[in-house]
């Protein structure tokens, strides 16, 4: 049996996040999710019609780019990861039975339809799914992942199978480490730089990012012909890409209201505090955006593409001001 003993799982919201935030835990850091979700300006929004993902339907993201929040808070907490990837899976197989016989808990980039401990019901084509890899016991390789309240077990068979998925984000047998003692604390001058780079991102003058990606999508919503066949099902999608995969819209404003909390402690910004307030409620609405357009998605009220981009519109006005008064508080 190769264990890592001294590894302690911690259930997160969000895999990225959770998983990065074990990592520098394992290490000796004092780090909480939201925390690392933050000082990595994870929060962001992007609407890529002509990325394709599951069943054909388009990359909407409520967070920045796979990989970004790992490196992001390893940055701020003086690390540095080291990632590798391989050709095939034999070899992919060999180098984490090598980590884990030297003593690493390994972060591992894996697909969420091939890990046989998720219900068959949350299984879907996702490649950009991260845990935590801390040992092996005979066949079966012991699992943090994040998303889970408990520690898995699952067999080398099916995760080689997961870590070498193909499609859109194919992992390519994605492990990563620190090879760099993290400081213990976070420096409070972090903190200002992490919020104007999210500031930057979401009020960015690109039509498919931040708040104008919100109202792209938005206009694309309300173009929808309610009769056609294809238009609930990318209404449907859209929820599903917000509630579901990679914890979402209103998950994780509520994950960045949790980190202005802690931050204006951090920093001494007392300021934060409200804004912290302010996000909550918006996250609010997320959810209730997502509500609405699941009942018309289920029959259960009628489909209306105009009623659901009208709400889209709502969000993307009240983030546009959050981000605006924001990045003013800060400067």
């Amino acid at each position: 049996m190769t264990n890592n003993v001294s590894y302690q799982h911690q259930h997160a919201a969000h895999c990225e996040s959770g998983t990065i935030a074990n990592l520098l835990r394992h290490q000796g850091a004092t780090v909480s999710e939201p925390l690392a979700f933050g000082v990595a300006s994870g929060l962001a929004f992007a609407y890529f019609p002509f990325v394709r993902i599951s069943n054909g339907l388009p990359l909407i993201a409520y967070r920045s780019l796979p990989k970004s929040i790992i490196k992001g808070t390893a940055k701020a907490f003086g690390s540095r990861f080291r990632f590798e990837t391989f050709g095939n899976a034999a070899a992919g197989q060999r180098r984490l039975d090598e980590l884990l016989a030297q003593g690493h808990a390994v972060g591992a980039q894996t697909s969420v339809y091939w890990l046989p401990y998720f219900p068959e019901e949350m299984r879907f084509h996702f490649n950009a799914h991260n845990l935590v890899v801390f040992g092996k016991d005979g066949d079966d390789y012991l699992i943090g992942d994040p998303v889970a309240e408990h520690v898995q077990r699952c067999a080398s068979a099916d995760f080689n199978r997961a870590r070498f998925a193909k499609g859109a984000l194919a992992p390519k047998g994605l492990l990563y480490y620190p090879d760099k003692t993290v400081l213990p604390n976070i420096l409070p001058e972090s903190i200002r730089p992490a919020i104007r780079k999210t500031v930057r991102n979401m009020a960015a003058p690109i039509p498919l990012i931040g708040v104008r990606g919100i109202r792209t999508l938005a206009r694309h919503i309300a173009r929808l012909d309610p009769k056609a066949a294809q238009s609930s099902p990318f209404i449907g999608h859209v929820v599903r890409m917000q509630e579901e995969i990679g914890t979402g819209g209103a998950g994780f404003r509520f994950i960045y209201a949790a980190f202005l909390q802690e931050a204006a402690d951090i920093a001494s910004l007392s300021v934060l505090s409200e804004f912290s307030e302010r996000l909550m409620n918006i996250g609010d609405a997320w959810r209730d955006f997502a509500l609405a357009a699941a009942r018309m998605v289920k029959g259960r009220d009628a489909l209306d593409p105009p009623a659901i981009a009208a709400l889209l519109l709502q969000q993307a006005d009240s983030e546009a001001a959050f981000f605006r008064d924001l990045g003013n508080a800060i400067k």
